[in-house]
């Protein structure tokens, strides 16, 4: 199943004010980078690119093999060493879906609110029969992308109440009222419960957010070891220089 249009700049302040649930991304969890990769490829990767990420240095950073990445990752025809583009082309995704689908290698940093819009904006899908492909979302009113995900998490119909004195709606609007939440009727539920849902946006917004910097988790770690050799040199001149004055007087 493919993506379609994720439209962001000129847009890129819908949604503003919403209320962001935490992704609590862990860029440390090479389990959860591993399950994103193999979610975005599946969902994603046949309409966005990510090219500023190349497939062998996503398996070096995830501890993937070449063969792991090659057999399940890489579409038939890709090479191992260049970048990770989708097969679609521009001028006919234009043609289809009115604007051809950006490149996501940086929408985890695009965004003010960084890898937790992405994470809402995955759980925020709801049934919208107005829009051209029968869905819309609270973080980004009137986005062009289905949920490509819907199988998974089920057909949501937003829950509503009139605006507050002052019109701020924390969750987000709907037709002019607020959001209050979701239900899934029983015959549209998705495969997944709600929680093995919020793990799988989890899991592709932390591969999103590591693509968006994939030294980061290693910046972290050398950052630890910087600190912890900080705090030893400057207790190590503090009795250096205890003891120096010691012999002076």
């Amino acid at each position: 199943m493919a993506a379609a249009v994720l439209i962001s700049g000129s847009v890129s302040a819908a949604g503003a004010g919403i209320e962001m649930e935490s992704a609590q991304v862990d860029l440390g969890n090479k389990g959860s980078l591993q399950r994103g990769a193999a979610l975005y490829m599946n969902y994603c990767a046949s309409c966005h690119s990510l090219g500023y990420q190349r497939y062998s240095r996503m398996a070096e950073d995830l501890g993937l093999t070449d063969e792991q990445v090659t057999k399940y990752l890489m579409p038939e025809g890709a090479k191992f060493g260049e970048a990770m583009n989708t097969g679609l082309d521009p001028v006919q995704a234009t043609a289809w879906l009115g604007k051809a689908p950006p490149d996501l290698s940086l929408i985890a940093r695009r965004k003010a609110e960084g890898a937790d819009w992405v994470y809402n904006y995955l759980k925020s899908f709801y049934v919208d029969e107005s829009r051209p492909m029968g869905w819309n979302n609270t973080v980004f009113p009137n986005a062009s992308m289905p949920h490509v995900l819907w199988e998974l998490q089920g057909s949501q119909h937003p829950l509503t109440e009139a605006k507050p004195e002052g019109g701020h709606c924390p969750k987000g609007e709907v037709n002019g009222q607020c959001l209050t939440g979701f239900s899934i009727p029983e015959h549209k539920k998705g495969s997944l419960s709600a929680e093995e849902y919020d793990q799988v946006a989890r899991d592709i917004t932390a591969f999103l957010a590591y693509v968006g910097e994939p030294s980061a988790a290693k910046r972290e770690s050398i950052g630890v070891w910087a600190v912890l050799f900080l705090a030893l040199f400057t207790l190590l001149a503090y009795f250096l220089n205890k003891e120096y004055w010691r012999d002076i007087h």
